[in-house]
């Protein structure tokens, strides 16, 4: 039988949906009113429903995010020459190859996607929420405007890359955010430093 190791625990799967999901009620219903796309609002039950839906997602996000500095932040900062090496041979996504040196918990992609995504999510929540909360400070409003939408339209395009990378480019690490195990020998592969920090 295939020895399993516990690489998320119930909580990291659950926030990691509740961030995933927020984001895309965000993305749809800010679709929605920004460019008044009536067949998009409907889903929501009208233009104003589809504000108060987004804000309140909004906070959802920003909550399931603030969550992950305990968890994520910490790997994601705990940097090594092994990182270095990581970088130098591109992860081994572009050679079968590539010796590339052993990880933690994190690889160092994940650890930049992580820091990548937290300043953007950050950018946007508290951005989002001076359009929200400050609407008659004209000045900070329509800086708050570039910021929203430059951040949105860098995730937009990060969070494909990233479902891509977590399924199709490397099997076996989707179940990861479904059952929160991975293969012993699987772990050993892909994340030898933590394996050897559990004495695995």
């Amino acid at each position: 039988m295939t020895q399993m190791v516990r690489k998320a625990n119930a909580f990291e799967i659950l926030n990691h949906w509740v961030i995933a999901i927020s984001f895309f009620v965000l993305t749809i219903s800010g679709f929605g009113f920004l460019f008044h796309l009536e067949q998009l609002n409907s889903v929501f039950g009208s233009f104003n429903n589809t504000k108060v839906i987004h804000n309140w997602a909004g906070v959802v996000f920003s909550v399931s995010l603030f969550f992950t500095l305990f968890y994520y932040l910490p790997e994601a900062l705990r940097l090594s020459s092994d990182d270095i090496g990581w970088i130098l041979k591109a992860g081994g996504y572009f050679s079968k190859k590539a010796v590339v040196s052993p990880q933690d918990k994190l690889n160092t992609g994940q650890k930049f996607y992580y820091l990548f995504v937290l300043v953007l999510g950050i950018a946007i929540a508290a951005s989002g929420f001076i359009i929200w909360l400050m609407p008659g400070v004209r000045k900070w409003v329509l800086l708050s405007h570039l910021v929203h939408n430059i951040s949105f339209d860098l995730m937009i395009i990060a969070f494909p890359i990233h479902i891509y990378l977590g399924t199709l480019a490397n099997p076996g690490t989707f179940r990861i955010m479904v059952y929160g195990t991975v293969p012993l020998e699987w772990a050993k592969k892909r994340h030898a430093k933590w394996v050897q920090k559990m004495g695995l």
